[in-house]
């Protein structure tokens, strides 16, 4: 009964077969959250396109867009409450070791589904969003009756940044500022009047006192850990690195909210919360390895937003590669490809046309052969040309931030230079102490052992002393002494 039983693999498989089962559940979740808002994007427009009042024809892009970002929040916002019980649950059943070895896990499970939650709708705007549309007679379609979403005339550039700002500042209000302050004062009322209740029944209608400091206390809400005040930290931090050309302005409303939620943090641990229990760290754990990968990450995914969600690429290589006289002039034009209008597809015509006269080509915004071309609609060589200097531009951009970074590290030292001086003066002073000590140690046992050889070579001499009187001085046979020379003058 004394013996501990240890857990085998095969005891901890059913729970990181569960782990991993249930993470990408919630990622597929997650995607189909998205999705779901793509298809009320396009249902959305194909209504309002349909509408008989001219302003809101007009407006069909803007009210989609704003009306999808504030779902998208909503369902953000609700999927993140839930991926912290789910990520809690799923490292109970691991049954880590150590206490140490649960928080970095469930720091893990909960990171990566928020992540994913937090940045999926980000990620199709900025990447997906306008490139899987097909072309003029070929059009990719959802449901067989709705065609995909696709950016608008100037690009996805300037719906991303409204994306990114909605769901960040709405996140921050919401879930950072109104969250933290209401959820503990409601668990703290609902906790006061249970106790209340159960005080009612235990005790004396007569008897009544004041209320102890204790009691105060206790009716708090017992701290729960500094996880979740890490976790909102880092969610911003990636809103504020990873599409940062997208939405320069992040830095600045992060900052506000940062001023505004050190003084409400302050707030909620002293009023709110119960005084947190001491644990001595020596850093940040593996908070650090996940700013770190961020970090080199958002190098990655603004070098892809500078080069392929922008027009940046494209109009410099009009400008040095194609254009005639350095100008922009002719950009757009650049841009547009020729497509026949007589091989539209059977019942995707459109009914009435704007122009009076015949059309017989249209343009689309592509890099595609025209029709007469010997291999029509296929991507031409600017498209090649342009998707080779993206490529290149990031892979530039990269090695260039790294190489800045890194040497910037170098400059920086970890230890400021004053920091640095004050502590190689402590071991300066440390040594000559030691030194110091070592010499008076040294001294000490050379006069101790100098006393000792001393007392040694007069221990000896008196030796000596005592043995020769003794030999000088006998007993005759008559019973008197004589002395050894007498004796000697008489032999």
């Amino acid at each position: 009964q004394n013996e501990k039983e240890k857990l085998t693999w095969s005891d901890r498989m059913p729970g990181y077969a569960a782990n991993f089962g249930l993470i990408l559940f919630m990622i597929m979740l997650t995607f189909s959250a998205v999705f779901g808002v793509i298809v009320y994007r396009i249902t959305t427009a194909a209504a309002l396109s349909f509408s008989t009042d001219e302003t809101t024809r007009a407006n069909v892009r803007v009210t989609v867009t704003a009306t999808a970002v504030i779902i998208n929040l909503v369902v953000v916002l609700i999927l993140d409450e839930i991926y912290g019980a789910v990520a809690k649950w799923l490292t109970e059943i691991e049954i880590p070791k150590t206490e140490k070895t649960f928080e970095e896990r469930l720091i893990l499970k909960a990171f990566l589904l928020k992540f994913v939650n937090s940045y999926a709708s980000i990620f199709y705007v900025a990447f997906f969003k306008g490139r899987f549309v097909g072309r003029p007679g070929r059009y990719v379609y959802v449901f067989e009756g709705y065609r995909m979403e696709e950016c608008a005339p100037g690009g996805c550039l300037m719906e991303l940044c409204i994306q990114l700002s909605i769901i960040m500042l709405g996140k921050q209000l919401i879930q950072n500022n109104l969250f933290e302050i209401g959820i503990p004062k409601l668990k703290k009322l609902f906790r006061k009047l249970k106790d209340e209740r159960t005080v009612l029944k235990e005790m004396d209608t007569n008897q009544s006192k004041d209320p102890q400091q204790w009691d105060l206390d206790y009716i708090l809400e017992p701290f729960t850990g500094l996880t979740p005040e890490y976790m909102e930290m880092i969610i911003q931090f990636g809103f504020v690195t990873l599409f940062v050309a997208s939405f320069p302005l992040a830095p600045v409303f992060a900052l506000l909210n940062n001023i505004i939620e050190v003084r409400l943090d302050a707030k909620k641990f002293v009023t709110e919360l119960r005084r947190p229990d001491t644990v001595r760290e020596k850093d940040i754990g593996i908070w650090y390895n996940i700013l770190s990968v961020i970090g080199k990450l958002s190098v990655i995914i603004n070098a892809f937003v500078i080069a392929v969600t922008s027009d940046f690429i494209p109009r410099l290589m009009y400008q040095y590669a194609y254009s005639q006289n350095g100008t922009m002039h002719g950009f757009i034009n650049h841009t547009l490809s020729y497509f026949n209008v007589s091989q539209l597809k059977a019942g995707t015509q459109p009914e009435n046309s704007l122009f009076a006269q015949e059309v017989s080509f249209c343009r689309f915004k592509d890099y595609r052969e025209p029709p007469w071309s010997p291999h029509q609609y296929e991507f031409s060589k600017q498209y090649w040309a342009v998707l080779s200097a993206r490529l290149a531009f990031v892979i530039l951009f990269q090695n260039l931030v790294m190489f800045l970074s890194v040497l910037v590290d170098w400059m920086i030292p970890d230890i400021p230079k004053d920091i640095s001086e004050q502590i190689k003066k402590e071991k300066t002073v440390l040594v000559d102490f030691f030194l110091k000590e070592e010499h008076e140690k040294l001294k000490l046992i050379e006069s101790f052992m100098a006393h000792d050889k001393r007392k040694r070579r007069s221990g000896t001499k008196s030796k000596r002393t005592r043995a020769a009187s003794f030999s000088q001085c006998h007993r005759s046979p008559k019973g008197s002494f004589t002395s050894f020379s007498s004796q000697h003058t008489v032999v």
